[in-house]
């Protein structure tokens, strides 16, 4: 992002397209990025930041002379960013080009920081378990072997057991293994943190021929046929929006929304029910807001009938 804002600062106006080809990302990624670089400036203590905005086709930067300064990391940024670079360089199971490639940029961050980046030589982080769930999972997918593991469900609110054919692992915020299932059969993502436990299995990996998705707009992208869950959220829920895909959001008198989304696993929505409490509810189907409404009776006898609201 550094080499962008010097691009941009050479080129007024530049179309998009041809900076996203110039940078080797989509579109869809530079326009994040432009997102971001509005809260970057010289100092994130009182400097000027970047006025940077694009009309989706063109890019263009305001204030050009009035942040002429290069950026640099104040100390507590370069510590920050070499504790990390470090920590991921450790991991054990990390491709050697790729430890290369870090060890090569922590010398040149150390070098340009100076004295802002001493106190980073002193802090250490580990990161064990997904260490060496990371470093199974890559044997796993270098070997073309098969996995099985013991991995904690979101939607079904408990540890499963399943074997699975990895087909490559991707990053979103966490790190993924996308395999195939032989429980479900069936394509899913594993979040590598909510693998308890993993064993490599001599069996070979014999995922079906599949396409690899485009994952540019997301990993979670329902298909057309899922089935359609209606929710009714008060202006408390409206978060809802902003991270579940979803095919409407209407506008409720009270402020709040009417959201219709699609979901392979319409189940796993229950826990949403019961995260909202009083600010939302399954409106449709009839059977899944049935079953929401169990569940959150069940939760309610767990704390006894002192607990539970009159009327309940």
């Amino acid at each position: 992002m550094l080499s962008l804002v010097t691009y941009l600062r050479e080129r007024p106006g530049a179309r998009v397209g041809e900076v996203a080809r110039a940078f080797g990302i989509t579109e869809q990624e530079l326009i994040a990025d432009l997102n971001v670089l509005p809260m970057c400036g010289t100092s994130f203590r009182g400097g000027d930041l970047l006025d940077i905005d694009t009309d989706g086709e063109h890019i263009w930067w305001h204030n050009v002379d009035d942040v002429a300064q290069p950026l640099r990391l104040a100390a507590d940024e370069a510590t920050a960013l070499l504790v990390a670079a470090r920590a991921v360089a450790g991991l054990p199971g990390l491709r050697e080009r790729d430890r290369q490639a870090l060890t090569r940029a922590v010398a040149k961050i150390e070098s340009s920081a100076g004295e802002s980046a001493q106190g980073s030589a002193r802090v250490g982080v580990t990161f064990e378990a997904e260490g060496h769930v990371f470093a199974d999972v890559d044997r796993a997918l270098s070997e073309r072997r098969r996995l099985w593991l013991r991995y904690y469900s979101y939607g079904r609110g408990g540890m499963t057991e399943r074997e699975v054919d990895p087909i490559r692992m991707v990053t979103e915020g966490h790190t993924y293994l996308e395999a195939w299932c032989r429980v479900s059969e069936g394509r899913r993502m594993f979040r590598l943190d909510r693998v308890a436990d993993l064993r490599v299995l001599d069996a070979p990996a014999d995922p079906p021929p599949l396409e690899l998705r485009d994952l540019s707009e997301g990993l979670v992208r329902p298909a057309a046929d899922d089935p359609e869950v209606v929710l009714e959220v008060g202006p408390g829920g409206r978060w809802v929006t902003e991270y579940y895909t979803h095919d409407e959001a209407v506008e409720l008198p009270d402020g709040g929304l009417r959201i219709t989304l699609r979901t392979p696993d319409p189940s796993g929505l229950r826990r949403l029910a019961l995260r909202l409490g009083r600010d939302g509810r399954i409106v449709a189907p009839a059977d899944l807001a049935e079953r929401a409404r169990a569940t959150a009776l069940e939760a309610l006898a767990a704390y006894g009938p002192e607990q539970a609201p009159a009327g309940s």
